[in-house]
């Protein structure tokens, strides 16, 4: 398990649309130079690839070697209640031939990213040689405010790919999740961020130990 850099879309207004109901969203489209939260299995790379045109950046995930199911996890969603519906949505690419496809597809975690707790399941569309829709809906189940055990959904991007190549490379862009509730006042939607440079990385360990010290 590989987990990357996070961003945090808990700030995208929740609105109420009907009684008693409230809507959280959040839209990546990796135009700052994101790739994933994490990956499963025999991804080889995940990176951020310049398609040009009106795509711009996407994210790319090259199944190397062959074999399995690997997964890229594009969002994570927690402090979501039973109830909870997720919807997500990208956009997905194969490798231009018939070697390499993607789906979206989703699992429950029961503590941090790499926690599994279970798959969520997801769509079995997959992707061709064009740009594809790829969307599923999930109604949480499980959570700890019915006493179980999952604490989040993590959004995937399954990548398959056949006929015996050596690697594989599908794309995914314009990520996009909704999540509709009674109470979302706990929910937090993650989405892949860029990686800071080691020396912002130095001045957010300073900034931290500040913070620290003014809170003694």
């Amino acid at each position: 398990m590989k987990v990357m850099a996070f961003c945090s879309a808990a700030f995208v207004a929740a609105a109420a649309t009907t009684a008693g109901a409230e809507t959280m969203s959040a839209f990546y489209d990796w135009s700052d130079g994101g790739t994933v939260l994490g990956t499963y299995g025999n991804i080889g790379s995940a990176e951020n690839y310049w398609w040009g045109g009106d795509q711009g950046s996407v994210l790319a995930l090259t199944e190397e070697p062959m074999g399995g199911t690997p997964q890229g996890f594009v969002g994570w969603v927690t402090g979501l209640q039973d109830g909870d519906v997720i919807d997500a949505s990208f956009l997905g690419l194969g490798d231009g031939t018939e070697f390499s496809k993607v789906r979206i597809w989703a699992h429950y975690t029961t503590g941090g990213i790499d926690d599994f707790g279970g798959s969520a399941g997801g769509n079995n569309t997959y992707s061709g040689a064009e740009w594809t829709l790829l969307e599923d809906s999930w109604t949480f189940s499980g959570g700890t405010d019915s006493g179980g055990d999952h604490t989040g959904l993590v959004i995937e991007a399954r990548v398959y790919s056949y006929s015996g190549q050596v690697m594989n490379t599908a794309f995914v862009d314009d990520l996009s999740i909704t999540v509709t509730g009674d109470d979302l006042s706990g929910v937090e939607i993650n989405i892949p961020g860029p990686i800071p440079a080691p020396g912002a990385l130095a001045l957010l360990g300073l900034a931290g130990l500040a913070g620290r010290r003014r809170r003694h």
